[in-house]
């Protein structure tokens, strides 16, 4: 009986210069009625990115001494108030080439009484959102940290230029948005520089707290800390690879939800789970000589990044980081000691890599805005059944004009990918479904993920709670 009544609760769930005018995502259906399996407009946007570029931003951002949470806000030169009204003032420069395509917000919060914030101290976030041209409520974000840290927490004065550690994925965030607002989408992208990473995550949560007090359907978040260190302390050196974190049972689960995925799966397939093989997909078809390693843990052992605080609050996130991390060059005062270097200079960040993972992410988030929202109410049937049937709502006409119909995945248990596939185009009804005959449920995760008319695609949703993105 437990088990007849958690099925049908179940099935019941469901470098390029700025151009004067933006182009608009391919809305037309190409080479008949199955969308290609590649994006060219992809590889495009992937060949725009400048290591030139993001060198220069890096540079600026360590010139500013410390950018510590806690350090000097008054001056122009030093400190994360010189540093966070920089940024802002490149989000102002990158929207007046576009056209004006950005709307730039702060997310200010002052924060007291922590371990690492002792006294009060305004927290401060900065946001770039442009929006979708037809589903501007449906977003993906890409983060970067403002602040940096020497070896004491609370050391608001000693330098600490955080080249890599976070310089390196801020300069990504804005050379993302350089590249980005070339274009239009029909969902919106975020570029977001986060403060208060160091001293707890603060500013992840304020802006995680606005977004669900503002019911937005943040779609995921690519979270980037520490995307410029290619040799490690382990001593390999390795630009060719990039490491993914994601959650596997999502943070808001309820006791009904856990009860019900402890009977039909979905432990390695929580949203943001597949948010990371969706990355790591998009990284084998568009970025040359990257490998994604996806790492089945939220964060590093016993530390954090800034989408921890999305993932808390139900939005799928996460890292995308360097594989090889150096600790020499971590949170550490500047000195040098018995001939070896500690402290997070520029002279150690690879640019070049830096610039590789930057693609990543834009070509991510563009597949993403630029596909149909993922399915809704996925479920799946076929218990003691020789086929598989997977159903789902067809997202709203109105806000996914470029959706074409939906992909249907499969893979074995103990696949970390997604493998087998077949495109069911869109029949108009509300409520769809497709029947995989001679597929045995038992014997295999299954997904669904919508797919537009130029052939971008959604990340894939897993049937029922564990996987729903909304």
């Amino acid at each position: 009986m437990i088990r007849a009544l958690l099925f049908s609760l179940l099935l019941a769930s469901g470098a390029a210069p700025a151009l004067a005018q933006s182009s608009a995502w391919p809305d037309s259906l190409v080479g008949g009625s199955v969308p290609p399996e590649a994006v060219p407009l992809l590889h495009e946007i992937a060949g725009g990115v400048s290591a030139d570029r993001i060198e220069a931003d890096i540079r600026t951002l360590a010139g500013f001494g410390t950018r510590h949470t806690l350090s000097d806000t008054v001056s122009a030169t030093r400190g994360i108030g010189a540093a966070r009204r920089w940024y802002r003032a490149q989000l102002e420069q990158i929207s007046t080439d576009c056209g004006g395509c950005l709307e730039i917000i702060e997310v200010r919060e002052t924060v007291s009484g922590e371990r690492r914030i002792p006294e009060p101290v305004e927290v401060v976030s900065i946001l770039a959102i442009q929006r979708g041209t037809s589903d501007p409520n449906r977003m993906v974000m890409m983060s970067g940290d403002i602040d940096s840290r020497a070896s004491d927490a609370l050391d608001g004065i000693s330098d600490a230029p955080g080249a890599n550690d976070n310089a390196s994925g801020l300069a990504g965030t804005l050379e993302a948005a350089r590249i980005l607002t070339q274009y239009t989408f029909p969902g919106s992208i975020v570029y977001a520089g986060l403060s208060g990473e160091e001293q707890g995550l603060f500013g992840g949560k304020h802006v995680a707290d606005m977004a669900r007090a503002r019911n937005w359907n943040i779609q995921a978040v690519l979270n980037n800390d520490m995307i410029g260190n290619s040799c490690g302390i382990d001593g390999v050196c390795d630009n060719t690879s990039a490491r993914v974190f994601s959650e596997g049972t999502r943070a808001v689960e309820t006791e009904r939800e856990g009860t019900m995925r402890r009977y039909t799966g979905g432990e390695v397939d929580s949203p943001s789970r597949n948010v990371a093989r969706y990355v790591d997909t998009m990284a084998d078809e568009y970025i040359r000589n990257l490998d994604i390693m996806m790492i089945y843990r939220n964060d590093r052992f016993g530390r954090g990044g800034h989408h921890t605080p999305f993932a808390e609050a139900g939005f799928p996130g996460v890292r995308i980081m360097e594989t090889h991390e150096h600790y020499d060059r971590q949170h550490q005062d500047l000195r040098n000691e018995d001939g070896r270097h500690y402290g997070d200079t520029v002279e150690y960040v690879d640019y070049d890599y830096a610039a590789k993972l930057t693609a990543l992410n834009a070509v991510s988030l563009a597949g993403m805005a630029g596909a149909p929202r993922p399915p809704l109410a996925v479920s799946v049937s076929g218990a003691v059944q020789p086929s598989t049937t997977l159903a789902w709502d067809r997202p709203l006409a109105e806000t996914n004009p470029q959706h074409a119909g939906v992909r249907i995945w499969w893979r074995l248990t103990t696949d970390s990918q997604w493998e087998k596939s077949v495109f069911v185009p869109d029949n108009g009804e509300a409520r769809q479904s497709y029947t995989l005959e001679n597929i045995v449920i038992d014997n295999y995760f299954f997904g669904v993920s919508s797919v537009a008319r130029d052939g971008s695609e959604s990340p894939v949703v897993f049937p029922g709670p564990a996987g729903a993105f909304e």
